[in-house]
């Protein structure tokens, strides 16, 4: 089989589409409803979706919380340094991180925030452009704890925010801190640098909803990495090197894998799907009892991906040259490479009907 040039996964967005800000009610966003069998495209609301889904599906979703990664400090000199806190490496406060002005922070440069609430010094240089850096707090705290309390949410960079007075700012931190979350987020598991965007959409009424027409929920986390904005290169898909990213399935949710399956597996999120389809290429069956199985998620889907553990896909519309787009695709028409030109069909619709892209946008239902 012949390879992928990148350009198969390429389209041109007009600019007044993406996103700045989410729908005013979560479940309010638009949803662009596929069904894989009849090849139809529907159009509905987001709230719409228990009228597609049936008692005993499973909604798998990524619980992973955002972490306030982006911190501002400043160095002795006065000169101002943006830290993001991408994961902490083995010992206490010690974190992988990428800094701005990187030329000017060599191995030994510190920097401290202007209230105090920790210092850092830069104690090594990585080939990826990452540093580490190694944290003191005044108070004893971590620095999730630090970040939570001082930090900023790592919106992506196409959400322009351009506040022209502090307050301003202020309330724009402070909701984006609450919609670029999902509703089931847990708080202790604050390990994402990125929102599972899918999951936006949900509101604690329509869960509600759903629960009380049979439909169940299994819970995952995968750390969300900054990876997962790295585009396709001008090559070919399959010269592309997949980003890494930790994932943690319990082992309820193993469980709910595997048969006897009461109804479909419904992931939301690329994220859901990229640890199901990591896990059970890894693994044949359940792990023992109670045991929480933990890995390094490295499989890359494209067409034509054949698919292990969904059924059912709840997704936003993701950036052209992307790995989450040839996700997509491979998901359309699994086994095949039909899905490339079904989801470039489906894009241009989205667009002509101005559907609103990317992580505050719209959704979409594959059946």
């Amino acid at each position: 089989m012949s390879s992928l040039s990148t350009q198969l996964f390429d389209y041109t967005l007009p600019s007044e589409l993406i996103a700045q800000v989410p729908a005013p009610t979560r479940d309010q966003a638009r949803l662009l409803v596929v069904d894989r069998r009849t090849r139809s495209i529907a159009h509905r609301q987001f709230s719409d979706l228990p009228e597609y889904l049936r008692s005993g599906d499973i909604l798998f979703r990524n619980n992973a919380a955002v972490l306030p990664a982006r911190l501002r400090a400043f160095r002795p000199t006065g000169g101002q340094v943006e830290c993001f806190l991408l994961r902490a490496v083995d010992e206490i406060n010690l974190w992988r991180c990428l800094v701005k002005p990187g030329r000017k922070l060599p191995v030994g440069a510190s920097f401290r925030h202007g209230a105090d609430a920790f210092s850092g010094e830069i104690v090594a240089r990585e080939a990826d452009g990452t540093v580490l850096v190694r944290f003191t707090t005044a108070s004893g705290e971590t620095m999730v704890d630090v970040a939570q309390r001082v930090g900023e949410v790592p919106l992506p960079p196409y959400i322009e925010r351009s506040e022209t007075s502090a307050e301003a700012a202020g309330r724009q931190r402070r909701f984006d801190r609450e919609r670029y979350q999902t509703v089931y987020a847990e708080s202790a598991r604050a390990v994402a640098v990125a929102a599972p965007t899918a999951g936006l959409h949900f509101t604690p009424d329509l869960l509600t909803r759903l629960q009380a027409n049979g439909v169940v929920t299994a819970e995952m986390t995968l750390h969300v990495g900054l990876g997962t904005f790295k585009p396709l290169g001008a090559g070919t898909v399959e010269e592309h090197v997949i980003h890494r990213e930790l994932y943690e399935v319990p082992a309820g949710t193993q469980r709910a894998l595997f048969p006897p399956l009461t109804g479909r597996r419904i992931a939301v999120g690329t994220t859901s799907v990229r640890s199901i389809e990591d896990f059970l290429a890894k693994n044949s069956g359940p792990m023992a009892v109670g045991a929480t199985w933990s890995a390094e998620a490295e499989i890359f889907i494209y067409p034509a991906a054949a698919f292990r553990g969904v059924d059912a896909l709840i997704t936003n519309f993701h950036q052209p040259r992307s790995t989450l787009l040839c996700l997509v695709a491979a998901f359309l028409a699994p086994g095949s490479r039909d899905g490339i030109e079904w989801i470039q069909g489906i894009y241009r619709e989205a667009i002509v009907r101005e559907y609103r892209f990317f992580s505050y946008g719209d959704a979409m239902l594959i059946l």
